[in-house]
């Protein structure tokens, strides 16, 4: 049995359909209440990352575990009391949702330092483990799909940067991988998409997928700052604003990983968009 923490995430939701699709047992754990519509045969229960002992009847006989906080707060949980009890039910491979900040930004409390407190405690674990380290994600780009759906208007800072945004699907097969095959333990992979990506073209391509224009507004830095501390805490606004406009070559390299995995390259933004355009309509 695979447990698959943040089942309902962006990242969650295709693993927990990948894991199904190849015949695997899997529970999806996710903190929330509402209902979750999940593949056939697959268990759905809901728990607290920060109480780990809630877990404990669901990792109990299990082989695998994804772990992550389901997009919680930098602080929301402690991987080592999980992964006691994971260990306790069993567990002998452990897949960690990282950061690629945790290398790129060390001195950041919530990309750096947290990252590096989590992937230490995996690699301490005792089972087989592997980490992801993704760069930022195509969905980000939910956070424009209301005034897209108002204003056809894309508004972001730093148009014309690119990052090598990768799609969450792409990095659920890589999970998938490394939970159900042999010969990733001990990996740490770099995620990415095939290609820079800047705003305005996002913007475009979202534009592509609707049959019609989407204007792109620059935003100055601090319209962006004032935006984003609506729903993010300061420190990873910071650090965010600075890798969206500062970035450094260790966040603009297209890795290979992706593609080292699957057998496959990356998804574009543009293939994303495609299949995500009843968001922005």
């Amino acid at each position: 049995m695979i447990v698959v923490l943040g089942a309902t995430g962006n990242v969650g939701r295709p693993l927990v359909r990948a894991l199904a699709a190849a015949g695997e047992q899997v529970t999806a754990v996710s903190r929330g209440r509402s209902e979750v519509v999940l593949p056939e045969g697959v268990r759905h229960q809901q728990a607290d990352l920060t109480a780990p002992e809630s877990l404990r009847p669901l990792l109990d006989g299990a082989d695998a575990l994804f772990l992550h906080d389901g997009g919680g707060s930098v602080q929301s949980f402690s991987p080592q009391d999980i992964l006691d009890v994971a260990k306790a039910g069993g567990v002998g491979r452990v897949v960690l949702l990282s950061s690629q900040g945790t290398v790129t930004r060390p001195q950041s409390l919530s990309h750096g330092g947290v990252g590096r407190s989590r992937e230490e405690a995996v690699r301490q674990s005792g089972t087989e483990w592997t980490i992801l380290r993704p760069g930022g994600f195509h969905s980000n780009a939910y956070a424009w799909a209301e005034s897209v759906r108002a204003r056809r208007t894309v508004a972001a800072p730093f148009g014309d940067v690119g990052l090598p945004t990768v799609d969450p699907s792409d990095i659920a097969e890589v999970a998938a991988a490394a939970l159900r095959e042999d010969g990733h333990a001990g990996r740490f992979y770099e995620l990415t998409g095939p290609a820079l990506s800047t705003p305005r073209q996002g913007a475009e391509a979202i534009g592509d997928a609707l049959g019609e224009p989407v204007r792109f507004v620059e935003q100055t830095r601090d319209e962006a700052r004032a935006q984003m501390l609506r729903f993010m805490p300061e420190t990873v606004v910071e650090t965010t604003l600075g890798i969206l406009g500062e970035p450094g070559p260790a966040e603009q390299r297209i890795s290979p990983d992706v593609e080292r995995v699957l057998g496959r390259a990356p998804r574009a933004f543009a293939d994303w968009a495609q299949r995500n355009s009843s968001a922005f309509r």
